[in-house]
């Protein structure tokens, strides 16, 4: 079963460290206590993990198929699936009875972003106390169906996007912010706007490309306590 090594590496975590990983910065002493700095490092964990084996796994892929699909398995929904896989949803709510009222220690538990952030949190964690090679092969396993989904799915966030704000009775529009690069390597960041409000930025080869991370990232602001995407 995919995530069982990760989970093993999570459950062996030293007490303070593990604490550390489970405390939201409304119970923490100070919010250098809580997980904000692991989630930080743990962002890059993942990343580095997926990078290198959508690298060695398609030497037949593009720079911009990759960066697509590590776009897709990396993000917040994806994060928060396999978070609430592993458990970690049911350990923040146990570490942290008592210390907030159960009303809202319910709704940080299933919150999306939160989700993802102590996900993230646990990958530094186990991170800076084994290092990357002894940890890689196990958080890769956990994230492969993630992968597997985007390589045979097209994943499309402006269209879930629009979706989502139909039902909101908004609408998006995008805005090309910056460009940078010389004309065969040009890079492009949009921004997606939604009532005036700029709720999502993204930078890629393309427009389009740039247009689809700016959707993610709005999602992933309107849409924090919503599931995941199909692939869960």
């Amino acid at each position: 079963m995919s995530g069982e090594a990760l989970r093993s590496l999570i459950a062996s975590l030293p007490p303070e460290r593990l604490d550390q990983v489970l405390t939201h910065s409304s119970w923490a002493v100070d919010r250098a206590s809580s997980y904000e700095r692991l989630e930080f490092l743990g962002d890059s964990v993942l990343e580095l993990a997926v990078a290198r084996t959508l690298y060695e796994r398609f030497p037949d892929f593009s720079e911009g198929r990759m960066a697509k699909i590590r776009s897709h398995v990396v993000s917040r929904a994806s994060c928060a699936a396999v978070a609430r896989e592993l458990g970690l949803d049911e350990r923040l709510a146990m570490r942290g009875v008592g210390l907030v009222p159960p009303e809202e220690l319910e709704r940080l538990s299933r919150n999306r972003n939160v989700l993802a952030a102590v996900l993230e949190a646990a990958l530094a964690a186990i991170f800076l106390e084994q290092g990357f090679e002894p940890i890689s092969a196990a958080v890769v396993d956990a994230f492969t169906p993630r992968i597997d989904y985007a390589l045979t799915n097209q994943v499309d966030y402006k269209t879930d996007l629009q979706e989502v704000l139909a039902r909101l009775r908004l609408q998006v529009s995008y805005v090309v912010v910056d460009t940078s690069g010389p004309a065969h390597e040009r890079l492009f960041t949009c921004a997606a706007m939604i009532g005036g409000e700029q709720l999502g930025i993204g930078t890629g080869p393309s427009k389009k490309d740039a247009e689809q991370l700016a959707a993610q990232r709005a999602l992933e602001q309107i849409e924090p306590d919503l599931p995941p995407d199909p692939a869960v």
